[in-house]
């Protein structure tokens, strides 16, 4: 984003041109970041076979994935409907890696018959696709007990976590894929997400590595994600150049020792999107209490849930007055809760109907969005090579009853 003139623009495009055109509360998404951070990432893995699939849950619009489509990217799925979008979007099934948690044997045996690759994380569902599909390969998610992560709510590779399965139980599957004559062609991790430490991840290498060791038919590996991106402007992020170097170097090495050359992949999704994603309001009041100023806008949780989810920071900039005085505001939404996205954050001063926009609100962010308070989800907009597109409407009354039905009350 750059501002010349007093005025904010995204990739050329004039940011208050987007807003009379598309009204708000509206997503806009810069493609030319994501193609930066893909190619940023893949730049910095000097390994001979290395895949990036994306994490679709971050943001599933079918635009954006036929954006990361043709950069390469392959999927990260975990949902048969995330599945399904991705199939839409031109994804070949070899290219969709689904790594589901906590589902029915149901949706998995949907996902097989899709034909794309399965990362199993408990003993109950190898076993069952041991019996049933014995010739099908399968990977393994591993928990490396390993505590990462920016917050417990996104540290999913601790003790006591539901993802995957034990490094203490590899004993057992050994005995079940020996028993059962079950192929296991890929090793997957994910020990959570803002992860900045570098030696988080080769620690987890280590244990990734050895745990492959015990599996004759390994194909590929994969590392999950969890890279921090920067949510202010003095923030720190992953050195993605020196993770590169420094994984590269180990894994290129257990090539080497083991004779194989094995796929390297990663699932980024907050890392490829994040920043790409702007979110603009509209100042509705500014009210005063004895304590505090808020500004009003026209959204809330339903819309961008994470600062009030997550603890979340989202800078905000009013883009309707770059020159005004900076003044103390708590930003909160029209959402019959308590539904604060900031706390006594200085911007410049808010007017009744200005402009605010809220960065890195590309991932997590419409994707967690709902209808609650039976208000409209808003329209997304990705601009790409210079002209933006609108690539989800903004909804309506008869979105809301769409799936309702109506029946006499008598």
């Amino acid at each position: 984003m750059q501002l010349t003139n007093d005025k904010y623009f995204i990739s050329g495009i004039e940011i208050n041109d987007l807003v009379k055109e598309y009204d708000t509360p509206l997503y806009v998404y810069d493609g030319a970041k994501i193609s930066e951070q893909f190619r940023k990432m893949k730049d910095s893995l000097k390994v001979k076979n290395f895949k990036i699939n994306y994490a679709a849950k971050a943001l599933t619009n079918i635009s954006i994935l036929k954006l990361l489509k043709k950069l390469g990217s392959g999927i990260d799925a975990v949902s048969i409907q995330e599945i399904e979008l991705a199939l839409i979007a031109g994804f070949a099934p070899k290219d969709i890696v689904f790594t589901p948690n906590s589902v029915s044997f149901e949706e998995i045996e949907s996902a097989i018959h899709k034909g794309v690759r399965i990362n199993i994380d408990n003993i109950v569902m190898l076993e069952e696709i041991g019996h049933k599909y014995p010739q099908l390969p399968v990977g393994i998610r591993i928990n490396p007990h390993i505590m990462a992560g920016g917050n417990s709510k996104i540290s999913v590779g601790h003790i006591d976590s539901k993802f995957g399965i034990s490094i203490h139980q590899i004993p057992l599957v050994e005995r079940i894929i020996k028993t059962l004559n079950i192929k296991v062609n890929g090793i997957h991790m994910h020990t959570g997400s803002d992860i900045l430490d570098v030696e988080v991840f080769l620690y987890a290498a280590d244990i990734l590595f050895n745990t492959a060791k015990h599996f004759q038919d390994i194909e590929y590996i994969d590392f999950g994600s969890g890279f921090k991106v920067k949510y202010k402007n003095d923030d720190i992020e992953t050195n993605i150049e020196e993770f590169g170097a420094a994984i590269s170097h180990k894994f290129n090495e257990f090539c080497q020792e083991t004779g194989k050359e094995i796929c390297l992949m990663f699932e980024p999704g907050k890392y490829l999107v994040s920043e790409a994603g702007y979110f603009l309001v509209k100042a509705n009041v500014i009210k005063q209490t004895t304590s505090t100023v808020f500004v009003g806008v026209d959204s809330g949780f339903n819309h961008l849930i994470r600062p009030m989810f997550y603890n979340a920071h989202h800078e905000i900039i009013n883009i309707s007055n770059p020159n005004g005085n900076l003044r103390i505001y708590t930003v909160v939404g029209y959402i019959c809760e308590t539904d604060t996205f900031a706390w006594n954050r200085k911007l410049n001063e808010v007017r009744p109907n200005d402009i605010l926009l809220f960065k890195n609100a590309g991932a997590y962010s419409f994707a967690m969005s709902s209808n609650y308070n039976s208000r409209y989800r808003p329209a997304e907009v990705l601009i790409h090579h210079g002209q933006a597109m609108l690539i989800r409407n903004r909804e309506s009354l008869d979105d809301l009853l769409k799936n309702q039905i109506e029946v006499e009350i008598i």
